[in-house]
């Protein structure tokens, strides 16, 4: 076979005939390398979804390159996985960082660039295929058995493809004596990490594992590092980007008083006597509603609808869900000048379904509803009085990431508004406290 340069089809490091490799010495000299955290990695053989949550430069990428040639050694004549974000992510991350780490402890390879990039370990008694795949073509993946699978910083993935990839991959995990997914990343907020790992539902999981690895556990750092991190981001960057921990990295946050830990909650009281309350933002196919009751001078969000495709779709569905309770809606006030129907306004769809319409002649500014909600979700007392159940994804997703513009405004571009502009509606006629209902700014912050 003759060894071509990276631009050609093969490359062969440091040569694949006539090298002996002994798998226990190796793989302990290389477990002697890392620090603990990698050591607590590199030594779980068990755990199904195993996950590694690292500060920018704590070694997670030589945690990976370690991680995977343990699975090749213990899967020797089966088919591995290593996924990027990207496609030029592969080649420029994960093949220069592989091909160093495998030449360093002399491991036999062999490369090939093309149709697409794969690596495979000649190991004895066999050879081990590794194949080089992207997130945004995860789906070149689907019809392969494979033993395992190692994620490269799946949180900078968008929620949306790691929610239709997840559950293709592990479908994949059906070959081989190890079937593991590993994944690696530095948390990018409350994403597919915090989803999978460091949720309550996660954490009650017995096939998932999470090991924290901070920046000041890697020994080989530069002494200036973490001073010079320290000096350039923020406190809440740098609980995530030091210590791999999970914290709102949304900047310009519009809701920037939301906080997990104080607005969400795993169980809801009883409210069965209470009328429910919702908010809504009437956008053909993407109807949203927020459900809510009121318990004395405090709101819980209870459920919400996401993507109905017109008015009728989305009271049918509050009927289906609440067929017995006194409902109020606090729709978009635009709604009664058009509609999703030839007939019909909006809001009068919602009053034929038997709803009581509570939304104000006109909408109020922009500004007066994120006062609003702001206020309930902690006032300048420090009073929480908006909680909402954990089901709520899109609720909560909404509030954390939706962003100001340039210009100052909340952004509407990507989608987050809809939710947020729901819950305005409810909150802002509901609570506000000076009774401004007659879409006139109050001039006045609540916070």
């Amino acid at each position: 076979m003759s060894i071509l340069s990276r631009e050609g089809s093969v490359l062969d490091r440091p040569g694949s005939a006539g090298i002996s490799v002994d798998i226990d010495v190796l793989l302990e000299r290389i477990r002697n390398d890392l620090h603990e955290p990698q050591k607590a990695f590199f030594d779980d053989n068990s755990t199904e979804i195993l996950g590694l949550s690292a500060g920018y430069g704590a070694g997670k990428t030589r945690a990976l390159c370690a991680a995977c040639v343990k699975l090749a050694a213990l899967n020797v004549g089966f088919t591995g996985a290593v996924m990027e974000p990207t496609g030029p992510l592969i080649r420029d991350i994960w093949q220069t960082d592989f091909e160093q780490f495998l030449e360093h402890y002399e491991i036999p390879y062999t490369f090939r660039a093309s149709p697409l990039p794969e690596y495979i370990l000649h190991l004895p008694g066999g050879d081990t295929k590794i194949l080089c795949r992207s997130f945004e073509n995860w789906s070149r993946i689907i019809g392969l058995n494979l033993a395992f699978v190692l994620a490269d910083e799946i949180d900078t993935v968008a929620p949306t493809v790691c929610d239709r990839a997840f559950p293709k991959i592990l479908g994949r995990l059906r070959a081989g004596n190890v079937r593991q997914f590993c994944a690696a990343s530095t948390p990018e907020g409350f994403r597919w990490m915090w989803n999978t790992f460091g949720s309550e539902e996660a954490k009650e999981r017995e096939d998932r594992k999470l090991i924290r690895m901070r920046t000041q556990d890697n020994p080989h750092l530069p002494e200036d590092f973490i001073e010079r991190m320290q000096s350039n981001y923020d406190p809440s960057m740098l609980q995530a980007y030091l210590n791999g921990e999970f914290t709102n990295l949304t900047t310009g946050q519009v809701y920037d008083r939301f906080v997990r830990a104080d607005n969400v909650i795993n169980s809801i009281p009883d409210y069965s006597r209470e009328p429910l309350r919702i908010g809504v933002d009437f956008n053909i196919g993407n109807m949203s509603a927020v459900i809510g009751v009121k318990l004395n001078d405090e709101l819980l969000i209870i459920d919400e609808i996401v993507s109905a495709h017109d008015t009728d779709a989305l009271a049918q569905e509050i009927l289906r869900r609440y067929p017995t309770s006194k409902i109020y809606v606090y729709p978009d006030a635009s709604g009664g000048n058009r509609s999703t129907n030839a007939s019909k306004t909006d809001i009068q769809i919602l009053e034929t379904y038997g709803f009581t319409n509570l939304s104000a002649k006109s909408n109020p500014p922009i500004r007066d509803r994120v006062t609003a909600v702001q206020g309930l979700l902690c006032n300048g007392k420090g009073k929480v009085r908006l909680q909402i159940n954990a089901s709520c994804k899109r609720m909560i997703e909404c509030l954390e990431l939706q962003s100001y513009t340039e210009k100052g405004e909340p952004d509407k571009e990507a989608g987050y508004d809809h939710m947020n502009d729901a819950l305005g509606y409810l909150i802002w006629r509901e609570f506000n406290p000076l009774h401004a209902r007659s879409g006139r700014g109050t001039g006045v912050r609540l916070y």
